[in-house]
C-alpha cells in the first residue's frame, strides 16, 4: 500500500535522510525506530507530503505521489506527536473543523465523526470541552482527527506520548482494529514495548538511513545485525538490538 524508494533529503550540509526504502502492506504496522536525529520525523514528514524529498519517490498503491495537491494524498491520515487540537472548541466541534479540511460536510461528516468517536471511545464527550480531557482522551481524539476522510495508510508519530497505562492499552487497541480493516500503519516511538505488541516489521534508522528491517523475531534472533559478531551475540530484547545497532552514546 505504501512504498518509499530512495528517499534522501538535506539541510544544506546536514543529510537527514539518505537513501531510505522501504513498505507497508495494507493489514500491516511498520514499527519506525531511530535515536534522536536519526532521521524519523524527516522520512514521516516527507511521506504526509509535508516535506519535499531531494531525491526519490513515495508510492500510495503503486503510483508515486506528486506534489502536495496529488489527490492520493487523501489516502494518508497524519496523527501528529504534536495534538493539534483546540482547547476551547468541543471534540465534536475539533472533528467538524478537521472534516471540512477534507471538503466532508452534512451527513458525510456527521458519520464520519460518530465512526470516529466510536473507535476511540469518546462518543459519550463529544459535546464537552478538549480543555476538560485528560491527556490520554486528548491522545484519542488526536487519533480520531486523522481518521475523519477514511485514509487507507495512516502515519503515526509517537501517538502515546505522556499517557497513562490504560489510554495507551486503549490506543493499541484501537490500532488493531484498524490492522483488522486492512489501514496500512507506519508508527514511530521510542517505546520498544510498544513495537514489540504491535509491530509487524520495524525498521531501523540512523544517521539518516535504514540499518534494519525485518520482523521482531528476526531482530532478536540475530538477522539484520550489522556483523556476524553481533548476531552470533543474538541480544534477546527488542531493546539490547537497538543499542547493539545504534550505539549507547547520547543523542540529544
Amino acid at each position: 500500500m505504501l512504498t518509499i524508494n530512495h528517499l534522501r533529503k538535506s539541510y544544506g550540509p546536514l543529510v537527514a535522510v539518505d537513501d531510505v526504502s522501504f513498505s507497508v502492506e495494507r493489514g500491516q504496522l511498520v514499527g519506525l525506530l531511530g535515536p534522536n536525529g536519526a532521521g524519523k520525523t524527516t522520512t514521516v514528514s516527507m511521506v504526509a507530503g509535508l516535506v519535499t524529498p531531494d531525491t526519490g519517490d513515495v508510492l500510495v498503491g503503486g503510483a508515486a505521489l506528486r506534489g502536495d495537491t496529488d489527490p492520493k494524498k487523501r489516502q494518508i491520515g497524519l496523527v501528529p506527536q504534536d495534538l493539534a487540537l483546540y482547547d476551547e472548541l468541543s471534540a465534536r466541534a475539533n472533528l467538524r473543523f478537521f472534516g471540512a479540511l477534507y471538503d466532508l460536510s452534512g451527513a458525510a461528516l456527521d458519520k464520519a465523526i460518530a465512526a470516529a468517536l466510536e473507535l476511540v471511545g469518546l462518543a459519550d464527550r463529544e459535546r464537552d470541552l478538549v480543555k476538560t480531557f485528560s491527556g490520554g482522551m486528548k491522545r484519542r481524539l488526536n487519533l480520531a482527527a486523522g481518521l475523519l476522510h477514511d485514509p487507507d495508510i495512516l502515519l503515526l508519530d509517537e501517538p502515546t506520548v505522556g499517557v497513562d497505562p490504560q489510554s495507551r492499552n486503549a490506543i493499541f487497541d484501537n490500532l488493531e482494529e484498524l490492522k483488522r480493516r486492512g489501514k496500512a500503519l507506519l508508527y514511530t516511538t521510542h517505546y520498544m514495548e510498544e513495537v514489540e505488541r504491535l509491530a509487524d516489521r520495524i525498521v531501523v534508522i540512523d544517521h539518516g538511513g535504514v540499518i534494519a528491517d525485518d520482523t521482531l523475531s528476526g531482530l532478536l534472533n540475530g538477522d539484520g545485525s550489522r556483523s556476524a559478531l553481533e548476531a552470533e551475540t543474538r541480544p534477546r530484547t527488542l531493546e539490547a538490538v537497538f543499542l547493539t545497532l545504534t550505539g549507547r552514546s547520547l543523542r540529544d
